[in-house]
């Protein structure tokens, strides 16, 4: 799919959405004449009655499902209520399209570095590759869901287009049981309270996935970038949750990398997850939710807790050399510590939302190291957001977020970091058809001369249509 096809499909789908909105039908009214005899009152025609408003979203058909429009908007794990009737197999395709336009300058101060290009010319690896206003590629999700039974579902999501991978590759699917597939009476009761997630699956290490861009689906995220320290990956194994009123315990065991291998066994363990939470709507107008979040491998060659994203940043070619391809440095503008071989983290998310006001937070710290280190290189991050949702259906919203990240990168002596502050604002033109849009400015601490990000900064604006379904 070339991107001048992506762009013109975002757009005929966002145009079809708006025409649904703004299209109007008339409807005519008549009148019936009386008899002849002139003291006999005309009889007045009844009004034609009033037509129900076509839905803007298609009706959920999936249990235990969380939307993948504006109605998943604030959902976390996906519900503990079914939400539908099971009515025999059923077979769901959804989709999601993200466009973006950016509009973004880089600078730095880093030292000239010499090197040699594939042609054995010289090139300074330091020089920033000169960037201006203009459409990113575009990026697409395919989602496919079999509910199987009562309170069993099968999931799919394939990435169509991605910076990362311009090819057709699947992200994960899993297995969702939230009903015992046995007529048990205990079973049947033990299952009211708990979820078993089995398959190759985004790890639930943290709330700020929930909130991120996941490749072509943008909608949940009232910005366009996500944290710079993106935790985010796929692995394989299970997760276990127990849930009642409000509070929720998970526990999960994955294989602790980003696809299934079986040589250096010596080099493999398995990785460990661990959960608690409380969600509570105290009032018709306040939501309160707190969580706390831990990952652990042991022993990796490859883990990808804060590499896994292979969608890319939306930030396309800031702080990158003139040898730079969108592919190949598809992760510009964050920060990955790099923790391959073994890694711990720790990550607690709070969570307010009065009214239309919401506030969401984030507290992280990861040890662990690369291949060959022998001593842990520690990183914290923090993030804060505020949220302002408002209009009808909270179709507007203003948005700020300020993230800071800083550790020990390998090869690097001094501590270094990154601070990211972003203003955005939105509106869900329906609730599967978002356009927004951010001002963006970030820059990055202490990095040494010869580093390409000493001194380095980048801001502008960036603007981002969204299709999701």
């Amino acid at each position: 799919m070339t991107t001048t096809s992506r762009i013109l499909s975002l757009s005929a789908a966002a145009i079809c959405c708006a025409a649904s909105l703004t299209s109007a039908q008339q409807v005519a009214s008549a009148r019936t004449s009386g008899a002849d005899d002139s003291s006999a009152a005309p009889e007045a025609a009844a009004p034609a009655p009033k037509k129900a408003k076509a839905p803007l979203v298609r009706a959920i058909d999936m249990q235990y499902f969380r939307a993948q429009d504006q109605r998943g908007v604030n959902v976390f794990e996906t519900p503990k209520e079914p939400g539908a009737a099971f009515d025999g197999f059923r077979l769901s395709w959804g989709a999601a399209f993200l466009q973006t336009f950016q509009g973004l300058d880089h600078r730095n101060s880093a030292q000239p570095v010499m090197k040699k290009d594939a042609n054995n010319k010289d090139y300074n690896a330091n020089e920033l590759v000169k960037i201006g206003n203009g459409f990113d590629n575009a990026s697409a999700n395919l989602y496919l869901n079999a509910q199987l039974a009562p309170g069993i579902r099968v999931a799919l999501t394939t990435y169509l287009s991605s910076r990362h991978h311009n090819e057709t590759w699947v992200k994960d699917g899993f297995l969702l049981i939230d009903e015992s597939p046995i007529d048990f009476i205990p079973l049947n009761t033990l299952m009211k309270y708990v979820t078993v997630r089995a398959g190759h699956f985004e790890v639930n290490y943290g709330d700020a996935h929930f909130r991120r861009t996941d490749n072509g689906n943008s909608i949940y995220n009232p910005f366009v970038g996500n944290l710079l320290m993106d935790a985010f990956t796929t692995e394989i194994g299970a997760e276990v949750y127990a849930r009642a009123k409000g509070l929720m315990v998970m526990g999960a065991v994955t294989g602790g990398e980003i696809k299934g291998n079986v040589t250096t066994p010596q080099d493999r363990k398995p990785a460990y997850l661990g959960k608690l939470g409380v969600d509570r709507q105290l009032t018709p107008t306040l939501r309160a939710r707190l969580t706390g979040s831990y990952y652990q491998s042991a022993s990796s060659p490859a883990n990808t807790l804060f590499a896994g994203d292979r969608a890319g940043s939306p930030y396309f070619f800031v702080l990158e050399n003139t040898q730079a391809t969108s592919t190949a440095q598809a992760q510009s503008g964050t920060i990955n510590p790099g923790l391959r071989q073994h890694v711990t983290a720790f990550q607690v998310n709070p969570f307010v939302k009065l009214y239309g006001l919401e506030l969401f937070g984030v507290a992280e710290r990861a040890k662990g190291t690369s291949a060959g280190e022998k001593v842990d290189r520690a990183w914290n991050q923090y993030a804060g957001e505020a949220i302002y949702r408002f209009a009808a259906r909270e179709q507007l919203y203003v948005a700020g977020r300020y993230n800071t990240a800083r550790g020990a990168l390998a090869g690097i002596a001094p501590k270094v970091g990154a601070d990211r502050m972003q203003m955005g604002a939105g509106w869900y033109v329906t609730p599967t058809v978002l356009l927004k849009g951010e001002y963006v400015n970030q820059k990055f601490n202490d990095f040494p001369s010869t580093d390409i990000r000493s001194g380095g900064k980048f801001d502008g604006f960036m603007v981002a249509g969204v299709v999701a379904f």
